[in-house]
């Protein structure tokens, strides 16, 4: 808004300044001495009056763009989560800045309210509904199926829905995140790399393999891994630690006990990325004593990187998974536009650049 009004000012000021400069080569130049006092003062004049016109204008149209439009929104949970607070904060500002109605339902990561929480809001039945595909396909093709009968946009952000989307891309099912799969095979072969890993060498993966389609990413990582001849133990993240990821604290503390040789910890899991130095200090770990290794940026998973405790992230860049699907059904829902397909596994952060999106991580953007 406020760089809206600035170029309004500046385009009104240059207009002004060329009209008043073509009025001045059409006279002698003792009139110009003579009323170049009087110009300016007109020329402010027109500009404070057109300014507190436009501003209001500016205001009008740009809150209401997309007005009217309805929309469900999860950004997964719980709200303190790290990474579920970020694609909040995304399609919040598209909230505002693109004016459409939206309802944010929270679901603490837990699949049985994920499913739920869809069938409310189809009930409801809004504009559009955008989910996190974590439950998969079996579960909500079915309530799929029936919000494109009644008529409602249906996207996904964060783990794809492949099947749906190849049915309904034209109705504006599009996806915004990662590859799962692809994400997590370029996590495992990257850490290989960036830890100097060998063959024969112990690595934990902490993932969440049980889950249809979520649970590819893991299966990446384990892949990447595998590939290099790196020995891989696996544990299953609880639903409690999903929920809450200083609840998982025994649990590596436990393993790290039980396996003094483990080189290298994946979490595969945005926010016990983000409590990966809580675990290494509990565990009495120096820093980089084990390698830890997992799944987006956030404020603490940059001061886990800058404490030395963190030595790898694939950034997915959450806020672009709250903002674009935010973005694309309104496009759909007003203009009958595709959807807006973004692979958002943007690359890799460490400590040699971690520092430059420290910033925007505390933020709440990175």
């Amino acid at each position: 808004m406020k760089k809206s009004l600035l170029w309004v000012v500046v385009l009104v000021l240059s207009i002004s300044m060329i009209a008043a400069f073509s009025l001045y080569g059409c006279k002698p130049d003792t009139e110009v001495a003579d009323t170049e006092v009087a110009d300016t003062e007109v020329a402010d004049t027109e500009v404070a009056d057109t300014e507190v016109v436009v501003d209001t204008e500016v205001v009008a149209e740009e809150a209401g763009h997309f007005e009217g439009i309805d929309i469900w929104f999860s950004p997964g949970g719980p709200e303190s989560c790290p990474f579920a607070s970020v694609v909040y904060n995304g399609a919040k500002a598209a909230e505002e800045d693109l004016g459409p109605t939206v309802t944010y339902y929270w679901s603490d990561w837990d699949m049985e309210t994920m499913i739920n929480d869809f069938k409310t809001a189809v009930a409801a039945e809004p504009d559009a509904i955008c989910v996190m595909g974590h439950p998969g396909e079996d579960a909500f093709g079915p309530l799929i199926d029936e919000a494109e009968a009644k008529g409602i946009i249906v996207f996904s952000q964060n783990t794809e829905l492949p099947l749906s989307q190849a049915k309904y891309g034209a109705n504006g099912f599009g996806y915004v995140g990662a590859s799962n799969y692809g994400a997590g095979l370029k996590l495992g072969q990257q850490c290989v790399l960036e830890f100097g890993l060998a063959a024969g060498d112990k690595a934990m993966v902490w993932g969440l393999l049980s889950q249809e389609t979520r649970g590819l990413r893991t299966k990446g990582c384990i892949d990447g891994l595998e590939e290099a001849g790196v020995v891989v133990d696996y544990l299953e993240i609880s639903n409690e630690t999903n929920a809450d990821a200083t609840l998982g604290t025994p649990v590596i503390t436990g393993y790290i006990a039980a396996n003094p040789d483990v080189k290298l910890v994946i979490t595969d899991h945005g926010g016990l990325t983000a409590t990966a130095g809580t675990y290494a200090t509990a565990a009495n770990l120096e820093p980089g004593e084990v390698n830890f290794a997992g799944f987006d940026l956030s404020a603490a998973a940059v001061q886990a990187i800058q404490d030395g405790y963190l030595g790898l992230i694939l950034d997915q860049q959450p806020y672009l998974q709250g903002y674009v699907p935010i973005l694309s059904v309104c496009l759909t829902a007003k203009y009958g536009f595709g959807p807006l397909n973004v692979d958002t596994g943007s690359g890799f952060v460490n400590a040699a650049n971690a520092d430059l999106l420290a910033g925007l991580a505390a933020e709440g953007i990175r």
